[in-house]
């Protein structure tokens, strides 16, 4: 027998006149959700945050072992896999949850020991609909059931975390599962609530080391202040800039629905890194993410790539190839550089939007597709509408969301995060000893406007970790164009006296010509006497007020 096979049909049993009811030969319950709902506040209300999870875990990897315990001897399995997979089946057909296999493309990346997606959770409505919105996952029955049946099914202990969970406003819920031994230090908070011990020791425990975790992070987010705190977020994009923040509370929003989602903004600034998170945060992050350069494909292979092709289409389709519109299915497709698309494929490609379906090159046929589609460009769309290279009605059909993702100059409060994130991966990689920013290199970057955006910053910090000779970055280990910075436009917060700007700029072009004042002059279009004077003046108010004779 397989997973699959189970059927609620034939595993539940009851008397119609009323009795014992029997699930799977075990005597069962039927309980109201809100009920259930309404013990968890109570608990939560009596007990804590802690102790309320304590329980409800506890009572979960109970149920899981023991479900585990009855559908072993219950039924003829046809391997052990099958009855490894039967315990998500069967709250599937209970009602509790509705459990689903995430979908991996990359097979080379490492997996957990097991992992699903899970729809509907009765915990997570439950939570929301008593306590409303929580900070953390909130499917703690469900997860401790998960725990305890897969430790009794492998005879390991494993451990179960939900990342993700519609109780704390994500999309959908999304389980983790891993050897006691694979978790490491991360999962060291939670360890109490699998604890086998009594269960009034283990919540005594539970609450103490939470409250103790909780005062250092406190003392942490005090130390670091609101905005090094807030510099990441749990998208894992590094931002301090309000700009930057609105742009992933709209991504965050438009995540939740199907809409088809435009992402304007220049090159660099990193609307591929807006679009991932809007499939992450999506329904849909069991299913593929792709991203497709449509610049980089040429005109005559593009709508085979993205409709595919029939065997003997054309010379050298050998064989029937489906593109990425149907590759991609149930999950999220990427269309980049969507202004470079030509007009005759502009057509198919609206077609393709309003039907939901495709024709592969070479054939009659349509064929249905479930596909969320992103487009993004560095493009004016409105602009190429206006001049007839892009069609008016496809543009609107991309645009039911804009999300403008502002350049770098325009957020510099994102700069030094970004650089210091780039610092850091770079130094990792190329095993280098470099660990932070001098002053004078941090206030280069600072002011320098960063027209190739985040690309270009975290390429410059690359060549910087590579060419530094001590263990920190300064000035002249950034890149020379660097040596020119200046704000390429005013910024809130970032207003400097004239008389400064000038004279940091001045000195900035000396540095370029290696102190070639004629040459440095030539290009300030002054005079060689007017340099030496104000060279003279800089150098009086360096060394300050003089002492008198």
């Amino acid at each position: 027998m397989r997973a699959a096979d189970l059927d609620l049909r034939e595993l539940l049993h009851f008397d119609p006149k009323g009795g014992v009811i029997r699930f799977g030969g075990q005597r069962a319950l039927l309980l109201d959700a809100v009920a259930l709902g309404l013990l968890r506040k109570e608990l939560i209300e009596t007990l804590g945050t802690a102790g309320a999870r304590g329980v409800l875990t506890r009572f979960g990897y109970a149920h899981g072992w023991r479900t585990a315990e009855g559908l072993k001897t219950q039924f003829p399995w046809d391997d052990e896999s099958e009855w490894r997979y039967a315990g998500g089946r069967l709250h599937t057909l209970q009602g509790l949850v509705v459990v689903k296999p995430p979908v991996h493309r990359d097979e080379s990346a490492s997996r957990p020991f097991a992992e699903s997606i899970w729809h509907e959770s009765y915990e997570a409505e439950q939570h929301l609909l008593h306590l409303g919105q929580a900070e953390e996952p909130v499917c703690w029955t469900l997860t401790g059931f998960a725990g305890g049946y897969l430790s009794y099914v492998n005879g390991r202990e494993i451990y179960c975390i939900e990342d993700r969970c519609v109780g704390k406003g994500d999309a959908v819920c999304h389980l983790v599962a891993r050897l006691r031994d694979d978790w490491g230090d991360a999962v060291a908070p939670l360890l109490p609530f699998y604890q086998k011990a009594c269960l009034d020791a283990a919540l005594t425990h539970v609450t103490d080391e939470l409250k103790r975790v909780e005062k250092r992070l406190r003392a942490r987010q005090k130390e670091l202040g609101p905005k090094t705190a807030a510099a990441t977020g749990a998208s894992g994009l590094i931002m301090q800039s309000a700009a930057m923040q609105r742009v992933l509370d709209l991504a965050r929003r438009v995540a939740k629905v199907d809409s088809t989602v435009l992402i304007t903004g220049e090159s660099g600034v990193g609307k591929e890194r807006v679009a991932r998170l809007i499939h992450e945060e999506s329904a849909r992050v069991g299913g593929p993410f792709l991203a497709i350069n449509c610049a980089a494909v040429p005109e005559g292979l593009l709508e085979s790539e993205l409709f595919g092709h029939t065997k003997g289409a054309f010379t050298g389709a050998s064989q029937d190839r489906p593109g990425l519109f149907e590759a991609v299915s149930g999950g999220t497709l990427l269309l980049d550089e969507i202004g470079e698309v030509p007009p005759a494929m502009q057509v198919k490609l609206l077609r393709t939007l309003q039907e939901r379906e495709v024709r592969r090159v070479g054939e009659n046929k349509s064929r249905p597709v479930d596909v969320r589609l992103l487009a993004a460009t560095n493009r004016d769309l409105v602009a190429e509408v206006h001049a007839a290279r892009f069609r008016q009605d496809l543009y609107y059909r991309l645009r039911v969301v804009e999300i403008r993702v502002p350049p770098l100059r325009e957020r510099r409060e994102d700069i030094l995060p970004l650089a210091r994130t780039f610092l850091h991966s770079a130094a990792e990689r190329t095993r280098r000893k470099v660990t932070g920013l001098t002053p004078r290199a941090a206030n280069q970057l600072v002011r320098y406007g960063w027209p190739g955006n985040v690309r270009e910053l975290e390429n410059a910090l690359e060549r910087a970790v590579v060419l530094a000779k001590g263990s920190r970055i300064d000035v002249e280990d950034l890149p020379e164009e660097l040596g020119l910075a200046l704000p390429a436009a005013y910024a809130p917060g970032d207003v400097r006296p004239l008389d400064e700007v000038a004279r940091d700029y001045i000195l900035a072009v000396l540095r370029a010509n290696d102190g070639n004042k004629a040459k440095a002059a030539e290009q300030l279009k002054i005079g060689t006497a007017t340099l030496y004077r104000k060279l003279k003046q800089y150098e009086g108010a360096d060394r300050g007020p003089q002492p008198s004779a």
